[in-house]
């Protein structure tokens, strides 16, 4: 990227429990890198199981009761998932002992990494814990880990969590995607006005980066 080179506010509505959602993310930075082209990406919080109790939930089973896939489909989709995150840096460390956590505080912590100007990196080290490390990411314990491997205040973010004082602030934002039309994720906004859901690869990314510098330097 150039000193010249357009950046492009993209903002990413995703759940530190949606595989697909750091998948969509490495192949934006490889469209980013291949139109030379740079970003400001801004994540929003979205639950894509809001009711997931404190214990969590086994992920085969969880998959096959929300979605009604069979124990074969699910052990496709998890193989599918760990040859495309190998080809794109991510590891994806499933196993028969995987679960799907709550994912209501990591949101919270979220907030006030933005608040800090750490979102993005706090939302990447989130992504690796959950998914190449097994972490229960619903754990104060855990989270408390990965805020100061970003450079949060441990104490500052412990209040943080312990006191619920971002909890109103992460459910207005949720309500505001959702009132939008959100209903999955990731849901990617590129510059403010062009909406695509899931991920759709590193040439339609590039494609809609290209669009919009088009538009803003017109």
């Amino acid at each position: 990227m150039t000193d010249t080179a357009p950046v492009i506010q993209i903002d990413i509505v995703s759940d530190v429990m949606c595989p697909w959602c750091i998948v969509g993310y490495r192949q934006l930075e490889q469209a980013l890198a291949n139109t030379g082209m740079g970003a400001r990406v801004r994540w929003h919080p979205f639950e894509l199981n809001p009711n997931m109790p404190a214990e969590g939930q086994n992920l085969a089973e969880h998959i096959t009761e929300k979605y009604g896939s069979t124990a074969e489909q699910s052990a496709q989709t998890r193989a599918h998932l760990t040859a495309l995150g190998q080809s794109l840096g991510i590891t994806f460390a499933f196993s028969p002992d995987s679960r799907i956590v709550n994912s209501f505080k990591a949101h919270q912590l979220l907030d006030f990494a933005l608040s800090q100007g750490v979102q993005h990196p706090l939302k990447l080290a989130l992504f690796d814990a959950y998914f190449a490390h097994q972490k229960d990411v619903s754990k104060d314990d855990v989270l408390l880990d990965v805020a100061i491997s970003v450079g949060l205040d441990r104490a500052a973010a412990s209040q943080i969590l312990d006191s619920g004082e971002l909890q109103e602030s992460v459910r207005e934002k949720q309500q505001f995607w959702t009132s939008h039309g959100i209903s999955g994720v990731p849901s990617m906004v590129f510059g403010g006005k062009y909406l695509v859901t899931g991920a759709q690869g590193a040439d339609t990314y590039a494609e809609l980066l290209q669009k919009v510098a088009a538009e803003e330097a017109a």
